[in-house]
């Protein structure tokens, strides 16, 4: 008997819970997207209050990492990148329940990831492994370009200055914008997606690439406007972080709204429950 082929396994499999829309998206969307977070800004004050410490509080730490440690700084990084998006979770709540037209709460908005617990829980698994092989990448730098010893915690910014060590600072960039890329491409939509939809980790990762991958340009622009306002917020005292960082969260769900639109599938037939 002839084997099915490729196409025609396909076929057979069961139809997708959910069909997904990508929308068109030009370089015009981000300004779009920042100017609907702004709204959202201004209808929650204490939304953005309460979560714009919290940013702060990060930056406050990634700074005194840098200064005290600088060998662990990627490793920081990393870990606000992992704890960033989570956090936002409370702000893309806002901004769902005010293109609802639903009341917003702010007790409900921390507490809003508790019906996703397992499908979180797997994407912060995910994740760790990204930022301990991130963190252990940098450390090899470090270790490769200072055999002699690790710069000392008041000559950091000479270090990097040097123009005797420009191969260090090219290396040391490639390796940390190779891996927040990728931290960037795997959750840019996958949050927002688990928020609304409840899909599984590693369904949500996937579709956040596939995302990436068909609108990269618009993509890589929304991701350098995120880092130009977050480095722009670190001055002074890291203090621009109370505004600017809820404000890239509500603008930030805009984004996924502006990108994917997620409906469920007519033709899906949820499996019958175990006996």
């Amino acid at each position: 008997m002839d084997e099915p082929s490729p196409s025609a396994r396909l076929a057979e499999l069961p139809p997708p819970p959910y069909l997904y829309e990508l929308h068109p998206i030009g370089w015009r969307d981000p300004m779009r997207w920042l100017a609907l977070g702004w709204q959202d800004l201004l209808r929650l004050p204490w939304h953005t209050l309460v979560y714009g410490l919290c940013f702060a509080a990060m930056a406050l730490v990634v700074q005194r990492v840098f200064l005290h440690l600088p060998q662990y700084t990627m490793s920081a990084i990393s870990g606000s990148l992992l704890i960033g998006p989570f956090l936002a979770l409370g702000l893309y709540d806002g901004s769902r329940r005010l293109q609802r037209g639903e009341p917003v709460s702010l007790a409900k908005s921390l507490l809003c990831w508790r019906p996703h617990t397992r499908n979180l829980g797997t994407l912060v698994m995910i994740l760790v492994v990204l930022e301990l092989l991130w963190g252990r990448a940098s450390l090899v730098v470090f270790a490769v370009s200072f055999d002699t010893g690790l710069p000392s915690n008041t000559g950091v910014l000479e270090v990097i200055f040097n123009p005797e060590n420009i191969g260090f600072v090219f290396v040391y960039l490639i390796v940390g914008g190779f891996f927040a890329g990728l931290i960037y491409a795997s959750t840019v939509v996958a949050i927002p997606l688990i928020l609304d939809h409840d899909l599984d980790a590693i369904t949500a990762c996937l579709r956040s690439f596939h995302v990436f991958l068909h609108k990269t340009p618009v993509m890589v622009a929304w991701g350098a406007c995120i880092v130009a306002l977050v480095l722009l917020a670190l001055w002074p005292y890291c203090m621009g972080l109370l505004v600017i960082g809820p404000w890239l969260g509500y603008a930030s769900w805009h984004a996924y709204r502006g990108m994917l639109t997620v409906r469920a599938n007519p033709d899906f037939i949820a499996p019958a429950p175990k006996a």
